[in-house]
């Protein structure tokens, strides 16, 4: 009994959702005691209907876990009077005496089960549960008592896991009012009061406050801005002192996260920190920074007064979701505001307004893009790292394979050579098989393979690109010279050579400097957009016709002695808006089934916008043709 107890305790310790545990119990349950079924319903918290959430049916052979309601023939009817008293009274049921009248519904291995067993699952004087047992022989008083402990455990249990639930729903509940009230509004007092308050609710912690980083050439400064905190502690709003300040401040530029149990056991905090801590009696602190994209730095701090206090795994995960939401917040109310600054200064300049509006159209699409591209990322990362594996070890066989499949070939011809006349049992075979066909198509076989793998491996690179950073550094190259490179690999399409389209490529260089960026990246967009280009040209060709000439301008210029910008425009059908706001969509492709992955400007987006700062954008029309706009800093 005592090992029983052990196992039942370990199961209930294991992670997983509520029916895996609660299966683990019935499995060991079963394991122990001499039983025909053992189940357990929970009552749904809503309805208030009993559920079935585990069980084992065992026969005189083995025991196996029940999948539905059906592996049990009217369980419910069978013991409703006995569980109905129970839901009244919260008394165990022990060793009761069943009258079956319809046993041969029953399976047909617990056609002598005679015995109903059943114990509640109370938790703070309220049923929660019940779990039951049908056996073939009565339990003993010990055995009744270890059932009555069982219950108990697997009802703290429950609620435990049910608690759990209850928190992880109100966190992302929390991501959602966050993400809700940035995209509803561009008040940025209102958020981060907002985020302070409900991070400060949600951890049940003494203190949360948004510390401000205001840099300045001669004295930047730190000032608590927005704080949440127990009534009865004093406030911190207002700058802090500058003496006081170092460590905060090269932690946040730093972008450093700081977690500390104990401000008084082995932390890392300054003299000057410390004190100031303990002059507002916080003895436990996490503090995590918020940088936008705009430069603006942050934090978002969380403190204790109480003693230690442990921020564990969970809570740093979600609080780092939340400072994500408030950069792009912070990024959007700046928008904002910039955009309020122009339309005011813009009343008597109309063309500038227009200008202004398209630029901040263009950030704000950026950003919604940047939230659509993490979001996917680790999927990505992970589908690409488990295709990597299988495909690279079928195209490194091939190379095998086709050296044996040519050895043995050559074995053969020498066969044939020096013995010309083979036997007729050898000849008829090779008739059969039509030798000579077999062996050219399986050599044609075997280089189809190896095409495919190396379009597999071509895949799963760009899933990578599309997932994460490159490891390769950046370097100062020639953009005229990587455009030349990508035209020079395209050759093959667009030049008139009996195969390609006879595109005319017209070359508009400006003078530019040598460009600080991924060069390997940055030819991968060049290589997109141009394919791109050219299959839009091919699919016109095919629609217009008559007295059509295909052509791909691209010119490049210095824009306010800041930025190179490279535009790459083809004078093909165009595309209408709903194509166009679709696509930088990861996996969004016009293209047939088979042509097109949907990668290539999602990755093109990436390296531009996130990897090298800039702004990827494409105008179009239908009927005008389309242009890229690439613009990155010098």
């Amino acid at each position: 009994m005592s090992v029983l107890s052990a196992e039942v305790s370990l199961a209930l310790s294991q992670s997983g959702t509520l029916p895996e545990i609660l299966q683990n119990c019935t499995n060991t349950i079963s394991q122990y005691l001499d039983i025909g079924f053992v189940c357990i319903w929970t009552f749904e918290r809503q309805t208030n209907q009993l559920q079935l959430q585990a069980g084992v049916h065992c026969t005189e052979i083995t025991c196996s876990a029940l999948s539905d309601t059906q592996d049990f023939p009217d369980h419910i009817a069978l013991v409703n009077n006995t569980i109905g008293l129970m839901i009244q009274n919260h008394q165990a049921i022990f060793n009761q005496e069943l009258s079956i009248s319809n046993s041969v519904k029953l399976i047909e291995s617990t056609f002598s089960i005679s015995r109903f067993s059943a114990y509640p699952l109370i938790v703070e004087q309220q049923l929660i549960g019940i779990i039951a047992l049908f056996s073939k022989q009565l339990f003993t008083e010990p055995t009744h008592n270890l059932l009555n402990w069982i219950a108990n455990n697997i009802a703290v249990a429950i609620d435990r896991i049910w608690a759990r639930e209850e928190l992880l729903s109100r966190r992302e509940a929390l991501l959602l009012r966050l993400a809700s009230q940035i995209r509803s509004s561009l008040n940025l007092d209102m958020i981060l009061e907002t985020a302070v308050n409900e991070i400060r609710s949600l951890l049940q912690i003494d203190r949360c406050y948004f510390l401000s980083y205001l840099p300045h050439p001669s004295q930047p400064s730190l000032t608590i801005t927005y704080e949440a905190r127990n009534p009865n502690l004093t406030s911190m709003l207002g700058s802090i002192p500058l003496q006081k300040s170092n460590f905060l401040t090269q932690t946040l530029l730093s972008q450093e996260l700081i977690c500390i149990e104990n401000i008084n056991s082995k932390s890392p905090l300054d003299y000057d920190m410390q004190e100031l801590l303990t002059e507002f009696g916080i003895t436990s602190q996490l503090m995590l920074p918020v940088k936008s994209n705009s430069g603006e730095i942050g934090a978002i701090v969380c403190s204790h007064c109480s003693g230690d206090r442990i921020w564990n795994n969970s809570e740093i995960s979600l609080l780092q979701a939340v400072c994500d939401q408030l950069a792009i917040a912070i990024d959007h109310a700046q928008l904002y505001t910039q955009s309020r600054t122009a339309t005011l200064e813009a009343q008597t300049q109309a063309e500038k307004l227009t200008e202004t509006l398209h630029k901040l159209q263009q950030t704000q699409s950026q950003l919604i893009q940047n939230e659509k591209m993490s979001s996917l990322g680790q999927l990505v990362a992970g589908v690409a790292h488990e295709i990597n594996n299988p495909v690279n070890f079928i195209h490194g066989n091939l190379t095998f394979a086709n050296e044996y499949f040519q050895e043995m070939l050559t074995l053969l011809h020498l066969y044939q050579q020096h013995y010309p006349q083979p036997e007729v049992e050898i000849e008829n075979f090779a008739k059969k098989i039509d030798l000579e066909f077999l062996t050219n198509d399986l050599s044609q076989l075997l280089s189809s393979m190896n095409m495919g793998t190396n379009r597999i491996r071509e895949i799963v690179l760009g899933l990578r690109n599309f997932s994460r950073h490159d490891e390769a550094d950046k370097k100062l190259v020639d953009i005229h010279e990587g455009i030349e490179n990508t035209l020079l690999i395209l050759h093959h399409r667009w030049k008139n050579n009996g195969i390609g389209l006879d595109i005319s490529i017209i070359k508009e260089y400006g003078n530019l400097p040598l460009v600080d960026c991924y060069a390997g990246q940055l030819n991968q967009v060049f290589m997109n957009i141009l394919t791109n280009a050219i299959d839009a040209l091919e699919e016109s060709m095919v629609k217009i016709k008559t007295n059509y000439k295909p052509q791909i301008v691209i010119r490049t210029e210095i824009l306010e002695s800041k930025f190179v910008v490279i535009r790459i425009a083809d004078n093909g059908l165009g595309m209408v808006e709903d194509i166009k706001k679709r696509l930088f969509d990861p996996f969004f492709t016009t293209k047939q089934v088979g042509k097109g992955t949907g990668l290539g400007l999602s990755i093109s987006y990436q390296i531009i916008v996130e990897k090298h700062g800039g702004i990827l954008n494409c105008l179009s029309e239908p009927g005008k043709g389309t242009e890229f706009w690439i613009q990155i800093p010098i």
